[in-house]
């Protein structure tokens, strides 16, 4: 009994230390700081909220091409089927407001694709392939979100938080290539999301997801006749939808 409750002691010492070390709390002032700075590395999946003319002939400025037996009547539907992995960068500029609140600037860059398929066969004169079922639409973004922080009350090294704002970005890939579906290059859009703020003896570490919103029509001009145009034609607004997984380091 006596090595039993020796033991026992042992344990509750050894988890009061541990408990005791981990509310060791680390850079207690670093929200106190009017402006600090730091870099963001993370992963996106760019998505297009696509509104379709049921049939095309709904679209007035639709144009019949009887080489592929497409008529006012004919359906032609298109949407993002698969998301693929994107790679976005950037820097940090925090501005503090009051206790709780941070004004935000993080100017960056992305990298995505999207891949818009068609219930037709997909024509493009860029691509000799007689079985595409998609058109790839590849973005290099330049970001320019501002966003308000919420931050709410921290328990010893974590705080969570929520943002919200907008953003700005300029799409700057550009092709020689007369693309099928032409964007336009810029938009801005509605941002919010919810991330948590982790701190270390030297840095803060925060992991944030974050959802924006398309504000703008983006589709384009009509492409050059050489191009088929009823793939545009079929189409009455592009809407960007843009998911973040960021890691900041401030």
């Amino acid at each position: 009994m006596k090595k039993i409750f020796i033991s026992i002691l042992l344990t509750v010492w050894c988890f009061s230390s541990f408990a005791q070390k981990q509310r060791v709390n680390y850079l207690t002032t670093f929200d106190d700081k009017l402006i600090h700075f730091g870099f963001t590395i993370g992963v996106n999946t760019l998505d297009f909220n696509i509104a379709n003319y049921n049939p095309i002939g709904e679209n007035p400025d639709f144009i019949p091409y009887p080489l592929d037996r497409i008529t006012k009547g004919s359906i032609i539907r298109s949407d993002v089927a698969t998301l693929i992995p994107g790679f976005t960068v950037g820097i940090i500029s925090s501005l503090r407001l009051s206790k709780d609140f941070n004004l935000r600037f993080q100017p960056g860059l992305s990298f995505g694709e999207r891949q818009i398929t068609f219930n037709v066969p997909v024509k493009d004169i860029n691509v000799y392939d007689e079985n595409l079922s998609y058109y790839s639409v590849k973005s290099t973004f330049l970001d320019f979100p501002l966003l308000i922080k919420y931050k709410a009350r921290r328990i010893n090294n974590d705080r969570p938080y929520v943002i919200f704002g907008s953003a700005y970005r300029q799409d700057i890939s550009r092709t020689a290539q007369e693309d099928l579906i032409k964007l336009k290059s810029g938009g801005f859009y509605a941002e919010a999301g919810g991330g948590w703020d982790h701190y270390f003896p030297f840095f803060r570490f925060s992991v944030e997801a974050k959802f924006s919103f398309g504000l703008n029509n983006q589709l384009g001009d009509l492409p050059a006749p050489t191009q088929r145009q009823y793939y545009s034609q079929s189409i009455k607004s592009l809407r960007s939808k843009i998911f973040t997984l960021s890691f900041h380091f401030e």
